[in-house]
């Protein structure tokens, strides 16, 4: 009846009554098997092996064990394997890192870290948006802000800062970072990597301690860490919820960012209010966000920015232009005249607009076959496409300059105007055709009313009468 009671085997039942002291007995080890060891014939092998590599897993080491002596393992022995190479790591393996949680002060840190944004899968109007986020924290009350950049700059830790600092309305008194070279690129004679002049300036004008973490130790910036991979699960969420990842423009992709996290923000207002009780007043100026770059126009219509060649028109050859760099574009100006405002390209090393020197390739169309940055001078894939099947009805030459004049069509009317159409006249099976095609149906000729003029000859008579009078 007991064992029935209690869910138990009678056997065992009548064991614990016979002898009520074994209740309060430890269970004693138990040095023997019951059955013969299934894997004594391979763990001889599999053990050295796990000490020269603790990192490897049980199931790639048993199928290489099973690869080399099939007929001493099987298949249906993997688990006990594992349980195996399990029970041994603990034994002898290393023992994995210990974390100590830390207590955070209100107001003390902000921590800034960048992350990839490409599992988004954003798109501008179409086009995949390859960029990153410049996130910053708050440990103690978990206040959060990004911006959008395209790399771990200066320039991106500039304007990622600041527009954390007046979104929040006040300073606290360290900013931590890890060894981005955007902060501590400069080597030291010790070999030691110390934090940048301008780094230092933008920080000193805020009034905050920089400090770094240890090289290769993310989990002392734990906490912008964790907050990386929150922000993208949110982010994600919220475009579930949308239905869809494209947006019409950077901007409007911006405004999506900058709801997502004050909606994350609002149930943390009551913390934050106590981290603002503490932390200093924000400095009444804000530094500007771009460098400037004074840059002379090269005979090739170019200046060089920070090792990008831009295009500028060819009237400014041979003159000083200043150049505005910016995070996500460049403003040239000369003078006081801003000429171009051009996107920053990621991973390019030349930005040529074609309408800066089209003129001048018409003028010497040989220059085209060879020219440096000739691939730049394809606005899209399809005008690629027009170019080759250019080449291909028409031969090298005469269909390079057709090309050319395609594009000085473009850029009088825009792409827009012209891509649909041109898209139509690459479809399969269209005859040869030139850009004057595309000219006359884009601009037809406007009709012009030929009016036979009246010659009247006295007015000759007239001139000669006055002629003769000043002779005379």
């Amino acid at each position: 009846m007991s064992a029935l009671k209690s869910g138990m085997d009678r056997k065992t039942a009548r064991k614990y009554l016979d002898n009520p002291e074994r209740l309060s007995l430890p269970r004693p080890a138990r040095d023997w098997r019951t059955r013969v060891d299934p894997l004594a014939a391979i763990w001889p092998e599999a053990e050295p092996r796990l000490r020269a590599a603790p990192e490897l897993e049980a199931r790639a080491l048993f199928e290489h064990l099973l690869m080399l002596r099939p007929e001493q393992a099987q298949e249906t022995q993997l688990r006990t394997f594992q349980r195996r190479v399990r029970q041994w790591k603990l034994e002898h393996g290393a023992a994995p890192e210990v974390i100590f949680p830390q207590t955070h002060f209100a107001g003390e840190v902000m921590q800034l870290d960048w992350t990839h944004a490409r599992e988004l899968e954003i798109s501008i109007a179409g086009h995949p948006l390859d960029h990153l986020l410049c996130q910053v924290v708050l440990p103690y009350s978990n206040w959060q802000w990004a911006t959008r950049c395209q790399s771990e700059s200066l320039l991106s830790l500039r304007a990622g800062l600041q527009a954390a600092l007046f979104r929040l309305g006040k300073v606290p008194k360290i900013l931590q970072i890890d060894n981005s070279s955007a902060a501590t690129h400069q080597i030291s004679g010790e070999g030691k990597r110390d934090f940048n002049p301008e780094f230092l300036s933008l920080v000193e004008h805020y009034g905050v301690t920089p400090r770094t973490i240890h090289v290769d130790c993310p989990n002392e910036n734990g906490d912008i860490e964790s907050h990386n991979g929150h922000l993208k699960r949110r982010l994600v969420q919220h475009l579930l919820l949308r239905g869809y990842r494209d947006f019409v423009n950077e901007a409007a992709y911006d405004e999506f960012l900058a709801e997502v996290l004050t909606k994350a923000n609002g149930p943390r207002s009551l913390k934050v209010a106590g981290e603002l009780a503490v932390m200093r007043e924000l400095p009444p100026t804000r530094l500007c966000e771009y460098d400037e770059v004074d840059c002379r126009v090269c005979s090739h219509s170019t200046i060089r920015v920070k090792r990008v060649a831009y295009s500028v028109p060819a009237r400014f050859i041979g003159r000083r232009l200043r150049a505005r760099v910016y995070e996500q574009y460049v403003e040239v100006y000369h003078g006081s005249e801003q000429i171009a405002q051009i996107g920053r390209p990621t991973g390019r090393r030349a930005v040529i607009d074609y309408r800066h020197v089209i003129e001048a390739l018409l003028r010497k169309p040989g220059a085209f076959a060879r020219y440096h940055y000739r691939e730049e001078l394809f606005p899209s894939s399809t005008y690629r496409r027009a170019y080759d099947r250019l080449v291909l009805d028409h031969g090298a030459g005469p269909g390079e300059l057709e090309y050319l004049r395609l594009l000085k069509l473009t850029a009088e009317l825009g792409s827009s105007a012209i891509e649909g159409l041109l898209g139509e006249m690459l479809g399969v099976g269209t005859s040869p055709w030139r850009t004057a095609t595309l000219r006359g149906t884009l601009c037809p000729p406007a009709p012009v009313e030929l009016v036979e003029p009246v010659v009247d000859l006295s007015v000759y008579d007239a001139l000669l009468t006055e002629e003769a009078t000043h002779v005379a």
